[in-house]
């Protein structure tokens, strides 16, 4: 008995303590040479195929992906086990914010109200309507929960109601690669048509004789969109017929029914350049026609109001003009200017009535709404008395209307709806979403710094924290940045980010080049030869958070994710030493082997934002920041990267290879973890709140790391 009570022990801790120790991924050099340089990729074999993934029983080859990811996945897990119990109060505390039988604000369409409620307990949303008042009927269109069962992700990606207001069609993607299935549904009846329409973008555009319809497909390789479809309802999709076929690999296309709905347009954008093709939707078997001719470097869009259509271009106007031409005379040419061109204002978007004319503008850095006259010539910007806010142009289908429903959110200000009156200037809070056990507003402070980065550009800084922090000393500080295709994060309220702040974190977003924060030049001086830019705002931003007193490199954390992860990854490697630590979600981190490879999806659509490495030039400059490539032997900081093993966007493999090759070259104590969810693609898991436990997964990294621990 002596002996087996002295070996039970020492089993146990050797077994725990081989758990403990960080996996080792087998090696297998792959070399790969572009102009004459030869990089060896000892990780390239964690590359699988959708079927190999999909697939009832893995392969060999894939066997051991999955078992390298489980055994990274052990790893964090029993590295973190002693924050289990915490991370299951962090969930709770932050889903018990969210008001569970929640209802969003109803708006008219076509003799209806549309919205979207949830019940207590459910995952999922109910999608729902009333006709002619909000006191008649409900009418269920979509419960989510009810199509959800059965399946460890559900997502739908896009509802369009026919013209007749008879039937419904919605996509359904229970995968997370962003392929949606379309379906039918007789709202009346209730009945779903044995019909579908499979590996679509989701959406569909609905003629006027309610039962033709316009969809797009997705290449199933790369998934770029790129074919336009003519479907009959209620006929197999086999037959289908083929209208458009973008044949440019850097392109996107989509199919849209105008808010007039006298138009289906299709749309081509890629990073450079956009163009459109219109029909008559009550000519539903008719030809498309181009709009105007495919320009270089030319980006606008279009919306159309009685017999015109308005624009917004950049042509010869890098933050945007307005413009509108006859419906029937649509090439550039015959375009007439409304509104001009203005260094310091971005032209965003619009939104047109019969009596006004609303547009979604970047004025110094924040977004605002500017209404304008039609009759009168009246010019105003609506007053948010703050100083960092974003305000958006909401639902607003009717024409005939003085009435602009718009949203409004600051770092401080639960998102709001609000009904403007145009005419008197009256505005009307319809909705402020509800911070479930209260939310003192006073008790939170928010401002905007700014930093000076290193070539003398301002790089501005939205913050917030408890009123009664002490910032006289450093305080603990997550600093956040995207940074890429001209994205801005605006300044916007968080009910989870409360479990930061009432712990006595700081919050920042670094507004980078790469955005779109300064108008177009802001994004132009982050992309391409200049993406460099990008890292080192942030850089100078964290470094000015420290030089102003706010924190210390003690802590300071970073966060990032997606093309925002690449800026984690390439931070971690240029300044190691700034950070306490930081989080890379779903980050792009080998940026020349994807961007070399068309076979991965959405890369052909990629080289306008980081460049071809196919010419030497792109190469060479993409070699100098890749986080991948430029891994070396440092002390990083303590690192959490996360990802989806059915992710469209960033393949799985990136931030896989990327920790095994950090581990070959980790010289400090700090701690790298990874997390891949099994079952979820981009955006995480599925439904309402399951995604929140990897947010407090994220949180229970850093509050571990300086001492947190309730």
């Amino acid at each position: 008995m002596k002996k087996i009570s002295w070996l039970t022990p020492f089993i146990f801790c050797s077994c725990m303590e081989k758990m403990n120790l960080p996996p080792d991924a087998t090696k297998k050099p792959y070399e790969m040479t572009e102009h004459g340089h030869t990089r060896v990729d000892n990780y390239y074999w964690m590359r699988l195929t959708d079927e190999q993934k999909s697939a009832e029983k893995f392969d060999s080859h894939a066997q051991e992906v999955v078992d390298y990811i489980n055994s990274e996945n052990d790893y964090t897990q029993s590295n973190l086990a002693h924050t289990k119990q915490f991370q299951k109060d962090l969930y709770h505390e932050i889903v018990g914010r969210i008001k569970k039988d929640d209802q969003s604000v109803p708006y008219l369409d076509n003799g209806y109200y549309y919205y979207t409620r949830y019940e207590k307990g459910k995952e999922y949303a109910i999608r729902c309507r009333k006709k002619g008042s909000l006191d008649g009927k409900e009418e269920i269109l979509l419960d989510e929960n009810v199509l959800a069962e059965g399946h460890d992700y559900f997502a739908i990606g896009g509802m369009s109601v026919s013209p007749d207001n008879q039937w419904l069609a919605y996509g359904v993607d229970t995968v997370s690669r962003r392929r949606y299935t379309v379906h039918f549904k007789n709202v009346s009846t209730g009945d779903v048509l044995d019909q579908t329409i499979p590996n679509t973008t989701g959406g569909v555009a609905w003629a006027n004789d309610n039962r033709t319809v316009f969809y797009t497909t997705k290449n199933e390789v790369t998934l770029l969109s790129e074919k336009i479809w003519r479907h009959k309802m209620g006929s197999n999709a086999t037959n289908d017929e083929l209208v458009y076929h973008e044949k440019d690999e850097s392109y996107y296309s989509g199919v849209y029914r105008s808010k007039s709905g006298k138009y289906i347009i299709i749309y081509n954008s890629s990073t450079l350049v956009s163009d459109y093709h219109i029909l008559n939707a009550n000519d539903p078997d008719g030809n498309f026609k181009n709009f105007s001719p495919r320009g270089t470097e030319h980006e606008y869009s279009i919306d159309h109001y009685d017999d015109k259509f308005y624009i917004i271009t950049n042509w010869e106007a890098k933050n945007n003009r307005l413009m509108e031409t006859s419906e029937n005379e649509t090439n550039m040419d015959k375009w007439t200017e409304i509104l001009a061109h203005r260094n310091d204002v971005h032209l965003l978007g619009m939104e047109i009535f019969k009596d006004h004319l609303v547009l979604s503008e970047r004025k110094e850095g924040l977004r605002g709404l500017r209404v304008i006259h039609q009759h009168s010539g009246k010019d105003e910007y609506i007053d948010f008395g703050e100083q960092t806010y974003t305000a958006r142009i909401s639902v607003n289908e009717e024409y005939n209307t003085n009435i602009l429903r718009y949203s409004y959110t600051s770092m401080v200000t639960p998102s709001s709806t609000y009904d403007y009156n145009m005419d008197i200037g009256e505005l009307t809070l319809l909705k402020q979403s509800e911070v479930v056990g209260g939310y003192d507003q006073d008790a939170y402070h928010s401002e905007r710094r700014y930093a000076i980065a290193e070539d003398g550009q301002k790089v501005p800084i939205s913050l917030v924290y408890k009123t009664n922090l002490i910032t006289d000393d450093p305080q603990n500080l997550l600093l956040y940045a995207y940074g890429s295709y001209g994205s801005t994060r605006d300044p916007y309220f968080s009910s989870t980010r409360l479990s930061l702040l009432d712990r006595g974190f700081i919050y920042a977003i670094a507004h980078v080049r790469g955005s779109q924060i300064y108008g177009r030049q802001s994004y132009d001086d982050g992309k391409m030869l200049k993406k460099k830019n990008t890292f080192t705002d942030f850089i100078d931003a964290g470094r000015y958070l420290v030089e102003e007193g706010y924190t210390d490199s003690e802590h300071l954390f970073a966060e990032g994710g997606s093309a925002g992860g690449l800026l984690i990854g390439a931070v971690v490697n240029m300044a190691p030493d700034l950070w306490k630590g930081a989080i890379a979600a779903v980050p792009f981190v080998d940026v020349i082997t994807t961007m070399l490879d068309p076979s991965i999806p959405l890369t052909s659509n990629e080289w306008d934002e980081w460049g071809d490495p196919r010419e030497k030039k792109y190469y060479d400059y993409m070699l100098s920041y890749s986080p991948y490539d430029q891994i070396k032997d440092r002390n990083y900081p303590n690192l959490l990267v996360t990802s989806g093993f059915f992710d469209s966007q960033v393949q799985y493999w990136e931030p896989l290879k990327y920790v095994a090759k950090l581990r070959d070259n980790w010289q400090s104590e700090n701690k790298l973890y990874l997390h891949m969810n099994m079952d979820a693609g981009h955006g995480g898991k599925s439904g309402r709140f399951r995604r929140y436990r990897e947010v407090a997964l994220e949180y229970a990294f850093m509050f571990d790391l300086v001492g947190i621990h309730e």
